[in-house]
């Protein structure tokens, strides 16, 4: 398998510097890593040593949270098939989501995807919601950056995204592959290829290998770099940039016969905004590719292609 060129962002440089890479890393593979990005490693490690304890809980007691109308919870094993036209069976792991916290009785849960999370009794996994929480908020902080930079990269303010992220869709999803091996030609793989949804990924996984993404009409692997982060860009910007930065196919492909884990970190905007062409990346001679959308309709359409389980609204 063909090694990928993927680029290393230092989040330490001055912001006009880490635009400009992060322009070449949008335009190019739409994937990267970012160094010095400010996240206390010893909280990613207690992050991943709680997951695995996460995913050890008996069938019995993930399926008490098996996910629920706003796609939280447990989603088993094969529930999700990210490429039905090429996958002969569900994808070969198990996750969860977890998105912001918000009470059943406040106004905001009368929209999709909003709500309360379901979390395993604390004595079950102790210490699981503590880890996740501040987990969380450093990725969301660490994508507040990230969106400046995206915004400094189009020679935006750098506040330009701000508005669609007062309220933002915003997931956490611990993912737990088996020891299956893949078997591409035979349809079956640890994720199918996707691409992802929304506006940034911030993924990070454990030594073992497995993803992989498709740039220049070739898969190429993306290895895991220690004290790094690999950051994707997702449909809504691809959309938003009129196919300017990147939404790039990925997929994972287990090679080792070894059990995987990862955490996504979905940023995406606000259920209500409306991602269409930005003016200065279409014109006269480059009509948009795409018609305007909303953040949320073009999630729910999204979650019912993929998901089995997914039993919520689709409009």
């Amino acid at each position: 398998m063909l090694q990928s060129d993927v680029p290393v962002i230092d989040m330490s440089l001055p912001e006009p510097e880490a635009a400009a890479a992060m322009r070449a890393a949008c335009v190019g593979p739409g994937f990267f890593y970012v160094s010095n990005h400010g996240v206390d490693g010893e909280l990613v490690d207690l992050t991943f040593d709680r997951t695995r304890s996460l995913f050890a809980l008996p069938l019995e007691e993930k399926q008490r949270l098996l996910q629920d109308k706003n796609n939280r919870g447990w989603t088993p094993f094969q529930e999700e098939t990210l490429d039905p036209a090429n996958q002969t069976c569900g994808d070969t792991k198990e996750g969860f989501y977890f998105g912001r916290e918000i009470a059943a009785d406040s106004p905001e849960a009368s929209k999709p995807l909003h709500g309360p999370n379901q979390w395993p009794d604390e004595a079950l996994v102790p210490g699981l919601r503590d880890a996740y929480t501040r987990y969380f908020n450093a990725l969301w902080a660490l994508g507040t950056k990230l969106l400046r930079l995206v915004a400094l990269a189009l020679d935006l303010p750098p506040d330009h995204f701000d508005p669609h992220f007062q309220q933002p869709i915003v997931s956490l999803r611990p993912l737990h592959y088996s020891g299956t091996k893949s078997a591409p030609g035979d349809g079956v793989f640890g994720a199918g290829a996707h691409t992802d949804y929304g506006m940034l990924t911030i993924l990070k996984t454990d030594e073992v290998p497995g993803l992989q993404i498709h740039t220049s009409g070739a898969w190429r692997d993306v290895p895991p770099m220690p004290g790094a982060f690999i950051i994707n860009l997702g449909d809504m910007l691809e959309r938003w940039t009129n196919g300017m930065f990147h939404s790039t196919l990925h997929r994972v492909v287990n090679t080792t016969g070894q059990e995987r884990y990862s955490i996504a970190f979905f940023f995406e905007p606000n259920f209500e905004a409306i991602v269409e062409c930005l003016p200065q990346c279409c014109g006269p001679d480059r009509p948009p590719k795409y018609p305007p959308t909303t953040a949320g309709q073009h999630l729910l359409d999204k979650y019912a292609a993929t998901h089995a389980g997914y039993s919520g609204p689709t409009a």
